[in-house]
C-alpha cells in the first residue's frame, strides 16, 4: 500500500509529508522510503497558530477558523506529496494534524487537540484519511504519546546492546527496547521561544546553535529549570507547550537581573541536553539513534554528545530512516495498520490499560474501500 504520513509537530514550522510503500511480508513490516516533502505555514496562518498556543487563549471562533486552514494546509501538501512522490498513485493518506492542546493534570493524560480537519485532505486528494491518532490511547488510559515508539520498537528490535530512539523536537522523546517510551522535557521548546523573544520576533529558532554558541551556562538558571517537577516523573509521562512556554520561562529568570540572550540561550540548550543525557542514562541506553529538527543544532548535539560519554549518539539516517522525515514515517505506518486493522500503540510505552487501533478515518471520493484485516500484527521494520 502506498501511504501519505503528514507530520507537524511542536515547533509548527512546517507540515513534513513523506510516501512510502508498506507491506506485510512474514512477521516483518516492509517500509520503502519514496521521500519527503516539506510545506511551510505561511506567515499569518503560523501566527495566528502562535497566539492561540498555550498560555494562549482563543474563542472557538477562532479555533474554528484553524482548524479549517490548517485543514487546507495539510491538504495541499499531501496533494503534492502524492503528485511529487507517489505519480499520482497513493492509497491512503495518515494525518497527524497540528497538536494545539494536550490535557495533562498530575501526571494523567485527560485529553489532547489536533487541529486540521482531515475532510479537506480526503476532498482534495481523493483519498481515504486516517486522522486523530492520539485520542484512542488516552480513552484506553494511556498518555497518548509518544506514539512513535511501535515503530521504533519494531525497527530497533535485534539492533545489539541497549538502542534509544531519540526525537528532538520541540518536545524530546524517547523509546528504550524494554518499551519505555515518555517525554523527557523540552527539546527546542524552550529555546525557540527564547529565540524569537529576545530577537523582536526576527528569529524563530536559533539557526545552527549559534547564539547557544556565543553564550555561557548560567548556572542559576539551569538549576532552577532542572528543579521542575516534571522531570522527577515516572514513565510514562507527557508534556508540551502547556508547561514549557515563553512565560515559563520568564518566570525562571525573575530576579536574575538582565541576563545576555546569548547565555539563556545557551542555558536552555543545556537543559536540553543534560534532561535527555539523564533519561537516557536511566535507561540503560548504550547508543542514542536522534532524529527530528533538533539534530540540526550542532551545539545541542555536541552538548549531548559531552552529557554521555561512552555512549554513541548518531542519527537514524545512518541506519536508513531519514531523520527529518521520521516522524512523518511513523504516522504512514500507523495510518497502515490503522488501515489493516491493527493496534498502534504499545501499552508499556504509554501507560494504556490494552493496545489500540488508532484513529478516525474519513472516506475518500469513492467511499470506504479498506484492505482486509490482517492475520497478524508485524513484529518488526523492515527498511528497503
Amino acid at each position: 500500500m502506498r501511504v501519505i504520513g503528514l507530520m507537524s509537530g511542536t515547533s509548527y514550522d512546517a507540515i513534513d509529508a513523506a510516501a512510502a510503500d508498506l507491506g506485510l511480508v512474514g512477521d516483518g513490516l516492509v517500509l520503502r522510503p519514496l521521500g519527503m516533502v516539506s510545506e511551510r505555514y505561511d506567515d499569518e496562518l503560523r501566527a495566528s497558530l502562535a497566539v492561540a498556543l498555550p498560555p494562549g487563549t482563543v474563542p472557538m471562533a477562532e479555533v474554528c477558523r484553524l482548524d479549517t486552514r490548517i485543514g487546507r494546509a495539510f491538504a495541499a501538501a499531501a496533494v503534492r506529496a502524492d503528485r511529487e512522490l507517489c505519480s499520482g498513485q497513493a492509497e491512503l493518506v495518515a494525518s497527524h494534524g497540528q497538536t494545539v492542546y494536550h490535557w495533562v493534570e498530575r501526571g494523567k493524560v485527560h485529553g489532547t487537540l489536533q487541529l486540521g480537519q482531515p475532510a479537506w485532505i480526503a476532498e482534495a486528494t481523493g483519498l481515504p484519511v486516517v486522522a486523530d491518532f492520539r485520542p484512542r490511547d488516552i480513552a484506553a488510559g494511556g498518555q497518548g504519546a509518544p506514539l512513535v515508539s511501535l515503530v521504533d520498537l519494531l525497527w530497533l528490535r535485534g539492533r545489539p546492546g541497549t538502542p534509544v530512539a531519540l526525537n528532538l523536537g520541540g518536545i524530546a522523546n524517547l523509546t528504550a527496547p524494554d518499551g519505555t517510551a515518555f517525554d523527557t522535557g523540552p527539546a527546542c521548546a524552550l529555546i525557540d521561544a527564547a529565540a524569537h523573544g529576545f530577537s523582536g520576533g526576527r528569529l524563530a529558532y536559533d539557526l545552527d546553535g549559534a547564539l547557544a554558541a556565543r553564550g555561557h551556562v548560567h548556572q542559576e538558571l539551569l538549576d532552577r529549570l532542572l528543579a521542575d517537577p516534571y522531570y522527577a516523573l515516572p514513565a510514562p509521562k507527557t508534556t508540551g507547550k502547556e508547561l514549557f512556554h515563553i512565560g515559563y520561562l520568564h518566570q525562571a529568570l525573575a530576579g536574575l537581573g538582565t541576563l545576555p540572550a546569548e547565555d539563556v540561550i545557551a542555558t536552555l540548550t543545556g537543559l536540553t541536553a543534560r534532561t535527555v543525557a539523564d533519561a537516557v542514562r536511566a535507561t540503560g541506553g548504550t547508543e542514542v539513534i536522534a532524529s527530528g529538527g533538533g539534530i540540526r543544532n550542532p551545539v545541542l548535539m555536541r552538548m549531548l554528545g559531552d552529557a554521555l560519554p561512552g555512549v554513541a549518539v548518531r542519527t537514524s539516517d545512518e541506519l536508513g530512516l531519514p531523520a527529518q522525515a521520521k516522524e512523518a514515517y511513523a504516522f504512514a505506518v500507523l495510518g497502515f495498520l490503522t488501515a489493516h486493522g491493527l493496534p498502534g500503540t504499545v501499552p508499556a510505552s504509554t501507560g494504556a490499560r490494552h493496545p489500540s487501533v488508532l484513529g478516525s478515518v474519513t472516506p475518500g471520493r469513492g467511499g470506504l474501500r479498506l484492505p482486509p484485516p490482517a492475520e497478524r500484527a508485524p513484529v518488526r521494520l523492515v527498511l528497503e
